[in-house]
């Protein structure tokens, strides 16, 4: 089964995430990847722990048989996220502290998080991945 990839930035992500939500029930599961954007000169993120954690993310994701669903969701580049009060920050349902952030979605609520230094970890991954 595909994993179905969105992404969003800060500016589209309520109407994304609005469609994510309509289309949850359909997936086994559903995730919210909150990355750093990439740096337009190397192609790669800003962010050392989303470049080590999104190969892994992906791969663990991606060699489920279910239908998965995961919104990609893009921070910004670093002065934009260093921000206080940036909206991802200040969101009291997802309450982001640092990037790569993965979340389990079910039924309108984050039912299990990884935060970044956890989030390449594929154990971790998969037990959010099975959690029912």
């Amino acid at each position: 089964m595909p994993l179905n990839l969105s992404d969003a930035t800060v500016s589209s992500f309520d109407n994304v995430f609005d469609k994510f939500k309509s289309e949850a029930p359909k997936n086994k599961a559903n995730f919210i990847l909150f990355l750093a954007d990439k740096d337009p000169s190397t192609s790669l993120s800003w962010c050392p722990d989303c470049v080590r954690a999104e190969p892994v993310i992906y791969k663990t994701l991606e060699a489920s048989p279910d239908d998965i669903a995961l919104l990609q969701a893009y921070v910004g580049d670093r002065p934009t996220w260093r921000n206080p009060q940036h909206p991802f920050r200040v969101n009291s349902r997802f309450k982001l502290t640092g990037v790569p952030t993965l979340f389990r979605w079910e039924n309108d609520i984050v039912s299990g998080r990884l935060e970044d230094h956890e989030a390449h970890l594929e154990h971790k991954i998969k037990a959010l991945l099975s959690a029912d």
